[in-house]
């Protein structure tokens, strides 16, 4: 049976279906982008310039300057080069066009896409030939529908640049997130420091000059040297745990893609590779739901083993099996007679024999009682081997029966002929 799940996956058409399609999950833009700057911008893309921007405030205009004197140099320069490293590559890559070299040389951004037709067209790309931007392209190339264009070597679409992430700019991309994490690391030490020397000895943070006109330990500048304003130690360190909270929430998607994208440098492989081999590969949960297989007409009993249903004379009957209600002899319960105990035994001891092609089993379907033999069950053959032991084909000649329905089969015949030994007892 066929597992269809429709919520799996997120849907990425090459064109729009009709309005008020409620399938309609992505409409791609009408015109191709030409690359980040593009409207509309994406949400992540303005929440990325907001934590830049704060962070570059508050580091460089509150924490820095209360530094010492060697370190407040150090931290300017350190920081301040991954700063404006990250910032450089982030425009970078949001500005260059990853668009294929054919789709670039044509440059023709203005006129509308055509809507991609699959009664036409299996994929949008086929044989090297785009069905879409109608021209041919790269080995690797993909065509993003969110950008409406072929990508050269195609990473993935990166929301937070709102660009696509390509052979072209990918390496902008990746000292991008790069610099970000050095920054974000040195910024969060920066911090941290000034949070401790606060309690531990204040002094350590008021070297500045201006700290010389302000009168007690309660009063804190920032903006410090173009620009000091006065601020109380509350809001210093309310702001410093501020501070620090964004950053780790930072630290902590740069650190997943960072090392994400050093592994796939390491395998060779792009995001778009990675992702395709993960949705061709099984599902490890899958493997464990799928049944076993079912022995083969051609497989032995000997090689599933004997089955065995062990007998026990000396019991009593239970009240389901071997408990009758006889309407002119009352109840009758105890064990079973020796003759049948001892043909059970004796089948249960024998291993199960083979007709030439075809599974068996060792079944006692008749019992030799008082010179009157039961008839056979139509539907089965029965040979008699050497030993006079009967054996029975399974009528379906597919499987081998479980052991407990076999028993409880045997169990049954035997209460039937036990009652109609009985009622033939004068």
């Amino acid at each position: 049976m066929t597992n269809l799940n429709c919520f799996g996956r997120h849907r990425r058409r090459t064109a729009p279906q009709s309005a008020d399609s409620r399938n309609e999950l992505f409409s791609p833009p009408l015109h191709s982008r030409i690359n980040g700057w593009s409207l509309p911008l994406h949400g992540f893309q303005l929440v990325a310039w907001l934590v830049y921007s704060f962070m570059a405030i508050v580091g460089f205009g509150i924490y820095v300057p209360l530094l010492p004197a060697p370190w407040s140099f150090a931290a300017y320069a350190v920081i301040g080069a991954a700063f404006v490293l990250h910032l450089v590559t982030h425009v970078a890559a949001v500005t260059i066009d990853p668009a294929d070299l054919s789709v670039r040389r044509r440059k023709d951004y203005s006129s509308p896409m055509p809507v991609f037709d699959n009664t036409k067209h299996q994929h949008v790309i086929h044989n090297l030939h785009c069905t879409l931007c109608e021209v041919d392209v790269g080995p690797k190339a993909k065509h993003c529908s969110t950008c409406n264009k072929c990508i050269a070597d195609f990473d993935h679409h990166c929301k937070w640049l709102n660009n696509c992430v390509g052979g072209r700019n990918y390496w902008f991309f990746f000292i991008s997130i790069s610099s970000a994490f050095i920054g974000m690391i040195l910024l969060v030490l920066v911090v941290l420091f000034v949070f401790i020397e606060h309690y531990v000895n204040p002094s350590v943070l008021r070297t500045a000059p201006q700290f010389q006109t302000v009168k007690g330990n309660g009063t804190w500048l920032v903006f410090l040297p173009a620009a000091p304003l006065e601020t109380s130690s509350i809001g210093l360190l309310a702001l410093a745990f501020i501070t620090v909270l964004l950053a780790l929430a930072a630290l902590l998607l740069l650190c997943h893609l960072l090392c994400f994208h050093i592994y796939l440098l390491s395998q060779g492989i792009s995001t778009y590779e990675y992702i395709v081999r993960k949705r061709q590969s099984p599902n490890p949960k899958e493997k464990e739901q799928v049944p076993p297989a079912l022995p083969s007409n051609g497989a032995s009993a000997q090689s599933l083993g004997p089955l065995e249903s062990p007998v026990n004379c000396d019991a009593p009957l239970s009240s389901r099996s071997c408990t009758f209600k006889l309407e002119d002899r009352g109840q009758t319960s105890g064990r079973l007679p020796e003759p049948i105990c001892a043909e059970l035994e004796e089948v249960n001891g024998s291993p199960a024999q083979m007709i030439a092609g075809e599974p068996v089993m060792s079944l006692p379907v008749g019992w030799n009682l008082s010179g009157m033999e039961k008839p056979q069950a139509p539907g089965r053959s029965v040979e008699k081997p050497a030993e006079g032991r009967p054996i029975v084909q399974d009528p379906l000649g597919s499987s081998i029966m479980d052991a407990a329905v076999v028993h409880q089969q045997l169990m049954t015949e035997a209460q039937t002929q036990y009652l109609g030994f009985k009622e033939q007892t004068p």
